[in-house]
């Protein structure tokens, strides 16, 4: 019996959810009968969010997938046996490569599969596909601030420190991030803290904390480089840090000179006042962290926005200190391990690139073939999608743990170009609706059914554990890789289908890179070891890091950068036809597109559809009515909510949750301009207008 198919009345494994991972122990011996508790894990501590206790429940969904769906003659999706789906996927694989080239065919993946789901995909597509044509809905979460944490300390992790030593913050930062909502179980880790808040809401998190920052949506960067002005005019900065552990400070203070704290106020709302009490609560404070989240990072601006918050937190001395830093909160499930192992158009495993000849080769190497194999970058995210069906874009296309269909930006014209390819493929356990739209859907196994491994916000390695046997004619998607793969004609022994033999050869492809996994083994993770990458293959095994730069950054000198950045503003500005300013994010009862979280009841009863946020005189101005219904409308579309009149909303923004389909979907106005450093596209501000609609 494989590892992912042994029952077990009880195992200890983590939320399938957000990249807290908590800690949690499952007990039942079928999908109906599971039972969820928290474990006294370290980042939660013997607590869950909603969405924790609840996740059991998708188990059981009315809808689960059980068996491979093609779509016939008649247009229909209708049940198949596994040869007759997988025969159909490589033949039309075969087809479309032999007629148009290996770029023909793309591969798109997700920050919630496992470590081995996420480097066998890798694996896959440039290998059984040969193609470049690759890339992760991780892309929509966290790209922007790997970009800046790469630039400036030369290694991208979301949080360098594990996540209890906030507990002993004096004062805390939080940058675009609502932690309350989408991370509750972090709170109780900064309870001694005091928050200070920039978000323009005033969130379930900014309500908790002792300063409330406000900006206009896409003016954050502003902000930021007017915080390190005032840090450096008032006398705050760390000057013999900066000596002894940065390069590039005069080039960074000379472009925050421009930005004087009376601009600032003009520019993003935010008083002069509030500036400078937020400058000495970081700078006074003897353990401070600066923390940044998708509220700064999902923008066109997003690497250099990261950077300014990097910046600041540099200029006072935090990152790498015994008692304060900087850090990214992670989104995604598996959101750090899934951007390390290959499923990124530029990268390979253990985080190396694509286009370093001693990367290439050594990667090659485990995987026994000639460097020049390897197919060159790719297209990232939103590129891809948008190339789909053209006549220089991909014409097949396999997703596997994603729903682009409802999270990509200008989703109607995702949505087409979906729709004109020759090939859709969906690996999923519900009919997601971009499933709904494939020609074969496979069904695969749920996290309660496999084991794997994935890798928290703070680096920590962690053991996903079965619980389940997955139902008769559900397969795990190791199993279709390899399926697939040897159907194009690779060798079977090159795509390991059981997840401690994918893990032990990503273990020999990390190896000397900037993610090291090369220690860490399953009999370590079982054991109860704590390990945080980089964690190399020593003679003695080596404990992990869960503290890195504490000497020295992973720039070849040791030193961390500074930044040279300058505030440019969102792609677009209100007008008289779109006069206010959209942005989205997320609720606490939802999760991501919504396709595992719509179906539980207890939460879609909390928060049942799509709703606005709207401050009640832009609603009056509007002819907007409380709990009545509005169209929002960007240059690119608009979708349908349901009228929430709140007085603490800036009067030039609104806001909208993205967890919704159909008419309902934030993306349908969200604006695809994208961060020339990451391919983050600008999610959180667009210029829309308010229109009432009749029930």
């Amino acid at each position: 019996m494989s590892e992912t198919s042994r029952p077990c009345p009880e195992t200890d494994t983590h939320c399938p959810y957000c990249a807290l991972q908590c800690g949690t122990r499952l007990t039942g011996d079928h999908a109906a009968a599971v039972t969820v508790e928290p474990t006294d894990f370290p980042v939660n501590r013997g607590k869950l969010c909603q969405k924790g206790w609840t996740a059991p429940q998708v188990l059981s969904a009315t809808d689960r997938l059980l068996t491979p769906l093609v779509r016939g003659r008649d247009g229909q999706l209708t049940e198949a046996s596994w040869d007759t789906a997988l025969d159909t996927v490589a033949d039309s694989l075969l087809r479309t490569r032999a007629q148009h080239g290996p770029d023909a065919l793309a591969v798109f993946g997700g920050g919630g599969l496992t470590n081995e789901k996420a480097y066998l995909l890798g694996k896959f597509a440039r290998l059984a596909l040969g193609t470049s044509q690759i890339d992760y809905n991780g892309r929509f979460c966290m790209s922007s601030a790997a970009a800046a944490g790469n630039d400036a300390f030369g290694l991208d992790r979301g949080l360098p420190f594990p996540v209890t030593d906030l507990a002993r913050a004096r004062t805390v930062l939080l940058a675009g991030a609502n932690v309350a909502e989408t991370m509750p179980p972090l709170m109780q880790h900064l309870d001694q803290a005091q928050l200070i808040v920039a978000d323009p809401r005033h969130s379930a998190t900014a309500r908790r904390a002792a300063l409330h920052l406000q900006p206009a949506p896409g003016t954050d960067l502003a902000l930021a480089l007017g915080l390190m002005h005032l840090a450096v005019v008032e006398g705050l900065v760390d000057h013999a840090y900066i000596e002894r552990r940065t390069r590039g400070f005069e080039a960074a203070v000379s472009r925050a000179a421009g930005w004087w704290p009376e601009r600032v106020e003009a520019v993003t709302g935010v008083p002069v006042s509030a500036q400078r009490t937020a400058v000495h609560l970081l700078a006074e404070s003897h353990d401070s962290y600066v923390l940044t989240g998708r509220g700064v990072e999902q923008h066109r601006q997003g690497t250099a926005t990261t950077a300014a918050f990097i910046n600041l937190a540099l200029a006072l001395g935090l990152p790498g200190s015994p008692g304060g830093g900087y850090g990214c909160l992670t989104g995604q499930g598996n959101g750090q391990g899934g951007r390390e192992h290959g499923q990124k158009a530029d990268q390979l495993p253990g985080y190396r690139s694509l286009t370093d000849p001693t990367d290439r080769a050594h990667v090659a190497g485990v995987w026994g073939v000639s460097p020049h194999q390897l197919p060159g970058p790719g297209r990232t995210a939103y590129e891809l999608l948008d190339a789909l069906g053209s006549e220089k874009g991909p014409r097949a296309l396999l997703i596997l743990g994603s729903n682009p269909a409802v999270s990509a930006p200008h989703s109607a014209q995702i949505a087409k170009r979906l729709a004109s390819l020759d090939l859709l493929v969906v690996a999923d356990f519900v009919p997601s609706e971009t499933a709904r739209m494939a020609d074969v859907v496979l069904p695969v196994t749920q996290w309660a059914e496999e084991d794997g491994t994935l890798t928290n916000l703070e680096g920590r390695i962690l053991r996903r554990r079965a619980l389940l046997t997955p139902p008769p004619l559900v397969r795990s998607d190791l199993q279709i890789l390899h399926d697939l793969a040897v159907r194009l004609g690779e060798p079977p022994d090159r795509y390991p289908a059981e997840p401690r033999e994918v893990f032990e050869e990503l273990r020999a492809a990390s190896r000397g890179g900037r993610a090291d996994y090369s220690g860490i083994s399953y009999d370590r993770l079982d054991a109860g070891e704590s390990l945080h990458w980089p964690c190399p293959d020593t003679a003695e095994p080596h404990p992990g890091t869960p503290r890195l730069f504490l000497d020295k950054f992973a720039h070849p000198d040791g030193r961390a950068r500074f930044t040279d950045t300058d505030h440019h503003g969102p792609a677009e500005n209100t007008s008289g036809d779109y006069p206010v300013h959209a942005t989205t994010g997320r609720v606490l009862a939802h999760y991501q597109s919504g396709a595992q979280t719509r179906r539980v009841a207890e939460l879609s009863e909390a928060v049942p559809e799509a709703f606005v946020e709207v401050h009640p005189d832009t609603a009056a101005r509007c002819g907007l009515a409380d709990r009545g219904l509005a169209r929002i409308t960007s240059a690119r579309g608009g979708m349908t909510a349901r009228v929430r009149l709140d007085p603490t909303l800036r009067p030039d923004t609104v806001f909208v949750p993205f967890h919704f389909a159909g008419a309902g979907r934030a993306n349908l106005f969200t604006h695809p301009a994208l961060d020339p450093r990451s391919g983050m596209p600008e999610f959180k501000v667009s210029a829309v207008r308010l229109d009432p609609l009749p029930e």
